[in-house]
C-alpha cells in the first residue's frame, strides 16, 4: 500500500482545492414584476415563462 513520505503541506492542500468553490448562481431580474429569479426558470410569484403563463400564481 502506498504511503505519503512526506506530509502534505497546507498550501499543497490549498492549491489542489484551488478548482473546489462555490459556483455563483445566475439570478436576474424579470422584466414584468421586478422580482429575482433564476434565469431559464420561470416566476414563482406570477407563473410566467417566457412571456406564456405557465402555472396560475401562487397566493
Amino acid at each position: 500500500m502506498a504511503v505519503p513520505k512526506r506530509k502534505t503541506t497546507k498550501s499543497r492542500a490549498g492549491m489542489r482545492r484551488s478548482h473546489i468553490q462555490s459556483k455563483v448562481k445566475n439570478v436576474i431580474e424579470d422584466k414584468k414584476s421586478g422580482e429575482y429569479r433564476l434565469s431559464h426558470h420561470m416566476d414563482l410569484k406570477t407563473g410566467f415563462y417566457k412571456g406564456r403563463q405557465v402555472l396560475d400564481p401562487k397566493e
